[in-house]
């Protein structure tokens, strides 16, 4: 047997089974990690002797009989923009390249009270802010699928790290399709689950009304899986929802239930901005759920357009804030050419942050700038709402809506880094479910060139049974 062709939730029922060793898993992935990514650059930083000593703890229990947690022994990932008590928290940025946080973050905490093994974290676009990994400050992470592309962004390491069999399954951040576009470009699943689902307490902070933690794995099985050990309120979060509201539910054991009597929303004319193998492929989708007791509605989403325009200023607006703190006093690089406190201030910053994440930050000053607020960031709010409600008349008339993950398959590398327009506009089909906090799932639906396909599927705040259903049918059904 081939430990790495195992999913997450296979290898974990073997080694609670006795069947397989963790510290085999362990072992296998780091031969791999070995082997690998020293082409690939998925991972920042790697704990070798943590993952062993891991291991052998959870061996060990389950050998004595002893409960074990819900991930028992599993490889798995993290995104660096995740603090941590172990390794550097670097968000892939220079700024924060030595940076150990003192905490760690509430998803990490409940990943090793499941008893998962952490083996690493996972190369970003600087604060995850990009679409192809290209802006990390640290190193190039290439697609393993065609190591002249890009593995898609901001999580690209966190997705290549699962394609590659490097880890059984990865968290990352989606702020605009952070998670589900990586996951298109590498043939895996990747899930942003509804706002407020999953604590962001130790996310490092991008867009803070639009950041989602969600994991990336093989299949939407492992998607479940991983859910059910992250989601849940947090305290320590203000945006995290009460369980009363949106009580935690046993994804794993209902994601294998076939829907029934469904309809399903599509919007026409957002086909238009996707290569035709894409629209084809996702028209493929359609078909196929059709055969399978859908019904298809066509709708209009007048105000889809505005997504991105009124994503980048809201998301601009919000990283200016946010990393307003990276000062080169309380922590992170610090300029060794300053000469009194402002240049302290100024040079630690120009020499800390890279080219896309500076971009950003002017451009949200800009926005929030006095004459300039209500003519743009004001406005941008009012958009949002907008958009909002276009998902709400949606779903209103359906039980989901499918588009397109991304308009392309994987770009080469290089291909989009100095026209950013034509960067931004590869989220075009994923940034609006950010604005509207509803959760969204990216599935494999086909291949071009051997590049794969992204199938996007979305679904009403807090439907994520519904939503992992859906995409779970089409995983184990389709031809």
């Amino acid at each position: 047997m081939q430990i790495l062709k195992l999913t997450c939730k296979n290898l974990r029922d073997k080694i609670a089974a006795g069947e397989i060793k963790s510290i085999n898993a362990v072992s296998a992935v780091f031969e791999q990690i070995e082997k690998n990514d020293a082409k690939i650059g998925a991972y920042i930083s790697t704990f070798k002797e943590q993952s062993f000593a891991k291991a052998k703890e959870v061996d060990e229990k389950i050998a004595a009989q002893k409960p074990v947690g819900a991930l028992a022994g599993v490889p798995i990932a993290i995104k660096d923009n995740m603090c941590s008590t172990f390794g550097a928290t670097t968000c892939g940025s220079k700024i924060l390249q030595n940076f150990h946080s003192p905490y760690d973050a509430t998803a990490v905490e409940k990943l090793l009270a499941a008893d998962a093994v952490i083996v690493g974290k996972t190369n970003l676009d600087e604060f995850a802010m990009g679409s192809s990994t290209e802006n990390s400050g640290i190193k190039q992470t290439v697609n393993p699928l065609d190591y002249s592309r890009v593995p898609g962004g901001s999580s690209g390491g966190s997705a290549a790290a699962v394609a590659a069999e490097m880890c059984f399954a990865a968290l990352g951040s989606d702020t605009g399709g952070s998670i589900r576009q990586p996951a298109g470009f590498c043939g895996i699943a990747g899930l942003k689950p509804t706002y407020g689902r999953v604590s962001r307490y130790g996310l490092v902070a991008y867009g803070s009304s639009l950041d989602q933690i969600g994991p990336l794995t093989k299949n939407v099985e492992d998607c479940a899986l991983i859910l059910n050990v992250i989601a849940g309120h947090d305290e320590k979060d203000s945006t995290s929802i009460d369980e009363k509201i949106a009580p935690v539910q046993d994804w794993l054991a209902t994601v294998n239930t076939k829907p029934q009597n469904f309809k399903i929303a599509v919007v026409p004319e957002l086909f238009k901005g996707a290569d035709s193998e894409v629209v084809a492929a996702v028209k493929n989708a359609i078909e196929f759920y059709k055969k399978n007791g859908a019904e298809i509605i066509e709708i209009s989403m007048p105000h889809f357009d505005y997504a991105i325009a009124t994503y980048y200023l809201i998301a601009t607006a919000e990283a200016s804030s946010n990393l307003a703190r990276y000062d080169g006093v309380h922590y992170g690089h610090r300029s060794k050419n300053a000469n009194d406190y402002i240049e302290v201030y100024s040079k630690s910053r120009d020499e800390g942050f890279g080219p896309e994440v500076k971009r950003r930050i002017m451009l949200g000053t800009y926005a929030l700038s006095s004459g300039y607020y209500d003519a743009y960031y004001l406005k941008a709010l009012k958009a949002r709402n907008l958009i909002r409600g276009d998902f709400t008349a949606a779903f209103a008339k359906a039980d989901y809506i499918i588009m397109p993950t991304s308009p392309t398959t994987a770009f080469k590398i290089g291909e989009k880094t100095n026209d950013p327009l034509q960067m931004y506009l590869s989220d075009i089909y994923t940034i609006a479910v950010n604005l509207a906090g509803v959760p969204a799932i990216s599935v494999p639906c086909g291949n071009d060139n051997n590049l794969p396909i992204g199938l996007q599927i979305i679904a009403p705040a807090f439907e994520e049974a519904k939503l992992l259903q859906i995409a779970r049918l089409f995983e184990i059904s389709r031809p």
